[in-house]
């Protein structure tokens, strides 16, 4: 027996339409993964450190400091634990031949040194941010002044010489009641010392990092600073990109108990980038001792995990903290002397201890889907691509299988005129793969060895890349 429909084409369209909204609202706040680069990492150096050249200072001292205490990637290997390596003449106690592991796990320590070598000699500092908070510390107005425009001349020479990281920007002091004017009378100063520097121009991926957030308002205060300084100095409204430091526990949840990242992010009224996590400050704020200040510690994993549900899918970026433990030896020799044998054993076994420390708080990053973090030491540099690199290497094979095998299943899903909808995981594989193209970890070759082309990698878009493809087919189906 025929039923007539309750839902008519004019009260469902009603209905429709309100969903509609809420669907285009939806879609507006979190647009995705951004395609663009993400840096693996940033370094952190005090303001009257900064130079045009400190990419390739920081570069020339890892390079001596790998070259002093791993000369090569078997000692590398057993310094940082690189899995499979501290013991590469056991058997896997499964029947296969000590020597043939021994073989695979060889490869992948050669494979990893040799790729951060090529790393430290191209590109040792992927981004940099110059710091007028805790590395510079509270001093003068007119030396804070006057580094403010030295640094900005140093940063314009950089921009004319190509000597800059491809990610550059300043860490500001906290818009806190004492240092509010302080921290707007930098920003003003560098950039416009910079801006006059090179008749109006700014660095690619320029950013503004603001530490220690405890309101929504002192990111409007900051925001509303860049309209005025673009005005005046007739930069293109929004050039200047914002980074939110995460190490209150304002940062983590408003006074009314509400997610405060959120407010946060919208406050920055579009110019927010990305949000960096600060370990330190953030286990001192819940009362953490500092013997117990570590990355690893359940304060930490709850405030990341916190900022992955408020970020996720918004194109704002997450950076994990620093590693304090630095891979310096603590004997120094005096001019014109020579440290002891037992000496140099002390200042090796004390740089192993720290590059191993350093390499698992990033691989722990990396697990926890945190693909950048802070690095303070050129020496922590080696171990920052050591843990990336080997991160990628290790996943190369799964990671292109299953990409190959989406972008397969929605060519038969184009044919046979169903949907693939799953876009959003197939372009987490495929950030996968740019992740590790961009900063050295993968070479082109591995990547095109899922199956896509190399105009497919550079498009960076999964859903254009099947929408390319599916136009192909049913071309090629229609002829």
């Amino acid at each position: 027996m025929a039923v007539d429909p309750a839902l008519t084409p004019q009260n469902t369209r009603e209905i429709l339409h309100r969903l509609s909204g809420a669907n285009l609202r939806f879609a507006e706040a979190y647009p995705g993964d951004r395609a663009d680069r993400q840096p693996v990492h940033t370094v952190y150096g005090g303001a009257h450190l900064f130079a045009a050249d400190v990419a390739a200072r920081l570069g020339a001292a890892a390079l001596r400091s790998l070259e002093e205490y791993a000369p090569d990637p078997e000692t590398l290997a057993r310094a940082i634990g690189l899995p499979g390596c501290e013991a590469a003449g056991d058997g896997d106690g499964r029947g296969a031949p000590a020597a043939a592991g021994a073989r695979d796990k060889e490869g992948l320590a050669r494979a990893v040194y040799a790729r951060v070598i090529e790393k430290l000699k191209r590109e040792p500092v992927e981004d940099y941010r110059i710091d007028f908070e805790d590395g510079y510390g509270n001093r003068p107005d007119a030396e804070e002044d006057g580094h403010a425009a030295a640094d900005a001349t140093e940063l314009a020479r950089g921009m004319r010489e190509r000597t800059l990281p491809p990610f550059i920007g300043i860490r500001i002091k906290p818009l806190s009641e004492e240092l509010r004017g302080r921290a707007l009378r930098t920003l003003d100063l560098f950039v416009g010392t910079l801006v006059a520097k090179t008749r109006g121009a700014l660095p690619g991926n320029f950013v503004i990092t603001i530490p220690k957030i405890t309101s929504p308002e002192q990111v409007t205060t900051v925001v509303e600073a860049c309209e005025l300084i673009e005005r005046a100095r007739k930069l293109a409204p929004g050039s200047l990109r914002l980074e939110l430091m995460v190490e209150t526990t304002q940062s983590i949840f408003a006074p009314d108990g509400a997610l405060a990242l959120p407010r946060l992010v919208a406050a920055a009224r579009g110019r927010c980038r990305g949000a960096h996590f600060g370990t330190y400050d953030y286990t001192a704020g819940v009362g953490i001792t500092a013997m117990y200040q570590l990355p690893s510690h359940l304060a930490c994993d709850f405030a990341r995990h916190v900022m992955q549900v408020s970020l996720a899918g918004t194109g704002v970026t997450m950076s994990d903290g620093a590693t304090t433990v630095m891979p310096v030896g603590p004997h120094r020799a005096a001019r014109g002397e020579k440290l002891t044998a037992a000496q140099l054993e002390e200042n090796r076994r004390a740089v192993h201890h720290a590059w191993r420390i350093h390499y698992q708080d990033v691989r722990s990053s990396l697990r926890n889907a945190y693909y950048q973090g802070w690095d303070l030491n050129p020496g922590q540099l080696p171990t920052r691509y050591a843990a990336v690199f080997a991160f990628f290497l290790e996943s190369r094979a799964e990671a292109g299988a299953r990409l190959k095998a989406f972008v397969d299943k929605a060519a038969q899903a184009t044919l046979l005129g169903s949907t693939f909808d799953d876009a959003a995981t197939g372009q987490g594989l495929l950030n996968f793969f740019l992740r590790g193209l961009s900063c050295g970890a993968l070479t082109e070759e591995e990547a095109l060895a899922t199956g896509l082309t190399l105009e497919e990698l550079r498009g960076r878009s999964f859903v254009k890349m099947l929408n390319v493809r599916r136009a192909a087919a049913a071309k090629a189906g229609g002829g």
